[in-house]
């Protein structure tokens, strides 16, 4: 069964409901190859202005939300839709803040369908669960053949660095790439067992993965290079701060899971093994967005 990507509700008129398309394409005129992208936006999501750091082949965007967070009852919703060969790069200012809750769920939603020798980078900022808060992060990635992807996502519950425990509240996760990998998660503020055991979270608060995807398997060779470029970048000390471990679900999929106490040091490593894959896969240098260093 296929679980359906969340849609706009009813809501009162103190809620906020944005929805943001976003269409890429190659233009195969002449001249170099360029991506180029078209924009319709509803309500409080929006893109900035197509950036091109790498050249007229990678669309990099920025979203924003001027709101600034995320409360109860609100919706945002992005879908993403890259034609053949288009090559989009998609990340935000900072991070997505979930607020607390008076009893709403606050739900933001994403589905992208990325056509044959599409690639798409999904590189937002971290989610930051405050306590009390009651939110669904729903993600949807369809691949076809010939398609890839690498996409990261991270949340923290709280605020580690504040010591502003997550005491009450849920953040729920799902995270799909239908037929082939389905990842979903609930982290109730009172599932002590889950928040402290250590076959869950061990005490850790801030968590995250990044994951390569295509819409057809890889060699075998090719997936264990994959999987040992990222493996060469997981702290491996006892004491480190980031825990992390790297596997591959499906044969067109790989993954890494990483839990820390901190949410810097978590992106660090993600940034690492997102340059690593960028090189090793695709012959791309890093090419960090501007919008992270300022």
């Amino acid at each position: 069964m296929t679980v359906q990507p969340p849609q706009p509700q009813p809501h009162d008129a103190a809620s906020w409901l944005g929805h943001l398309q976003l269409r890429y394409w190659r233009d195969k005129g002449a001249g170099p190859l360029r991506t180029l992208a078209h924009d319709r936006h509803q309500g409080p999501l929006r893109v900035l202005q197509r950036l091109y750091p790498e050249g007229p082949g990678i669309c990099h965007h920025v979203l924003v939300h001027p709101p600034g967070g995320v409360v109860g009852g609100d919706v945002l919703q992005l879908d993403l839709d890259l034609e053949a060969d288009s090559h989009a790069l998609i990340t935000t200012p900072g991070a997505t803040r979930f607020y607390r809750s008076a009893g709403k769920l606050a739900r933001q939603g994403v589905v992208a369908k990325l056509a044959a020798g599409a690639r798409l980078e999904w590189l937002p900022m971290e989610s930051i669960a405050y306590s009390g808060c009651l939110a669904r992060n729903h993600l949807r990635f369809e691949l076809a053949p010939e398609a890839a992807m690498i996409g990261w996502d991270s949340v923290a519950l709280g605020l580690p660095a504040a010591g502003a425990a997550f005491e009450d509240g849920c953040f729920e996760q799902h995270l799909e790439l239908p037929g082939r990998w389905l990842e979903r998660a609930r982290i109730d503020a009172h599932d002590h067992t889950l928040l402290a055991s250590p076959l869950g979270l061990a005490g850790q608060r801030v968590l995250g993965m990044i994951w390569f995807a295509q819409g057809h398997a890889w060699a075998k060779a090719q997936r264990e290079s994959l999987l040992d470029a990222a493996r060469d970048l997981l702290p491996t000390e006892v004491n480190a701060p980031v825990w992390a471990g790297a596997t591959s679900p499906h044969e067109g999929i790989i993954v890494v899971r990483a839990l820390a106490n901190r949410v810097e040091p978590l992106m660090a490593l993600l940034t690492r093994i997102r340059a690593a894959w960028r090189q090793h896969a695709w012959g791309l240098n890093a090419e960090p967005p501007r919008i992270w260093r300022t």
